[in-house]
């Protein structure tokens, strides 16, 4: 008997590849199939997470069509949202409506993005077993899009990357032609622009002082200060077995540290180059924020890691997979916390109320797991002895926190389907078999499935 599948929370009409929480409790989840004549749709949902009766729900409140263009990368200031389509990063500005101010109908975006009301949804025919159902509320979003500017410019343009400053002052963009652009935000006036790697740029980082970390695929991992060269990263100048060039780096970010308000660290994972019949281990990298040393590193696997996700306490990392694993590991030691399978997944985020770990198992559908607890070497909080550390405050809650996940295509098709003119075929994915089991403090729920 095969593994069981996790029950779903949430399914989009076309592939997911950004996902942002807002503080409000929405979650904007994005994707499509791009360009391509393959019937899938392009477009940007509003989803209000909820606890009804102790489980998640997930209400769409609206449909942005974004017509054409599949948002593969996408960063959230407040309630302006960068959403980084093909070649260009688009700036929306949404809100919510009461609804005394809705009228018959939303009003067309300035670039022509089409507007969409709520969509009912049918109730899942699994309620018998308590698990809720997705369905549409009464409110409603209003989106207008501000701007747009090209921010890559190879052949084959794409932008890859995009990050927004923590004051939210700055936006940093980066993509298939290798160069660092930092703009005024959410003006776009661009501020600088430089050549960061011989390749494509995999993934941004923006740290305090004006310093940005950026990975790309040419085995690089640089610091800068605005536009100049503060450093190369080298995380395995203590690993004299690893053979020059046989991991790049795939993603970076910075964590706070819980109880240390001044301190900051760098989190990046390194994935093998090539893979082989037995492929090398993929790495997590722990580095002090400030002088940029390595300050540990810890095997994570032998499946490769496509997305890196920390909590806002800086407790937790989460890491997805691009064969649908999706893992939470502690920020201290790095060690695991809780494996679970899903199918791919190509983003992760975290949301502070509830306490479990939610991944899509599907093509853009989406399901829960609680993370582990004291068995990993979490530990517990005073008079709350058998809960997870809240995500979101850093102290000790019963519920804990969330993290979300989106899913990507099957193995062998994710390098296509980071371009959205490429057809997006997803009838090969298979769910993976969960990781084993690790011990549950007594109280505590495990390893509960939660749906809606």
């Amino acid at each position: 008997m095969g593994p069981r599948r996790p029950p779903e929370l949430y399914r989009a009409p076309f592939p997911l590849y950004a996902l942002q929480i807002h503080p409000r409790g929405l979650a904007l989840a994005a994707g499509g199939g791009g360009a391509a004549r393959t019937g899938v749709r392009n477009g940007l949902h509003f989803l209000q997470l909820e606890q009804i009766g102790g489980q998640l729900s997930a209400s769409l409140l609206h449909s942005h069509d974004t017509e054409t263009r599949a948002t593969m990368s996408m960063a959230l200031a407040g309630d302006v949202i960068a959403a980084g389509q093909d070649a260009s990063c688009h700036i929306l500005r949404f809100r919510l409506q009461r609804p005394d101010e809705k009228s018959g109908g939303s009003a067309p975006s300035k670039a022509g993005g089409a507007e969409k009301g709520p969509r009912k949804r049918k109730a899942s025919n699994r309620s018998e077993k308590g698990e809720g159902d997705t369905r549409s509320e009464t409110g409603e979003v209003a989106v207008e899009t501000l701007c747009n500017v090209q921010t890559d410019f190879s052949p084959e343009a794409l932008q890859k990357a995009v990050r927004v400053s923590a004051d939210h002052s700055l936006l940093a963009t980066g993509g298939a032609d290798g160069f660092l652009r930092v703009w005024e935000f959410p003006s776009m006036k661009k501020v600088w622009e430089f050549k960061a790697h011989d390749g494509e740029i995999e993934d941004i980082a923006l740290g305090p002082d004006n310093k940005v970390v950026t990975a790309g695929r040419d085995f690089q991992c640089c610091v800068w200060q605005r536009d100049q060269l503060v450093l190369r990263l080298r995380w395995d100048e203590n690993m004299p077995g690893v053979p020059d060039k046989t991991y790049r780096y795939q993603a970076c970010r910075f964590g706070a540290v819980q109880d240390q308000a001044e301190e900051l660290r760098l989190y990046t994972v390194q994935v093998p180059h090539k893979r082989g019949r037995r492929p090398p281990p993929c790495y997590l990298t722990k580095w002090d924020g400030k002088s940029f040393l390595p300050l540990l590193t810890q095997p994570c696997g032998g499946e490769v890691i496509s997305c890196l996700s920390i909590s806002d306490s800086g407790t937790f990392l989460g890491l997805g997979t691009v064969t649908g694993s999706v893992a939470i590991h502690v920020s201290f030691s790095l060690q695991a916390a809780s494996p679970c399978g899903c199918c791919c997944c190509s983003v992760l985020a975290w949301w502070w109320p509830p306490s479990c770990c939610c991944s899509w198992p599907s093509p853009a559908s989406c399901s829960c797991e609680e993370p582990r607890g004291q068995g990993a070497g979490l530990r517990p909080g005073p008079g709350d002895s058998d809960r997870l550390p809240c995500l979101g405050h850093g102290g000790t809650s019963p519920q804990g926190c969330r993290i979300l996940a989106c899913p990507a295509p099957p193995p062998g098709q994710c390098e296509a389907a980071q371009r959205p003119a490429a057809p997006w075929p997803h009838a090969g994915c298979s769910c993976s078999e969960p990781g084993p089991a690790l011990p549950t403090p007594a109280g505590a729920r495990g390893h509960r499935p939660l749906v809606s």
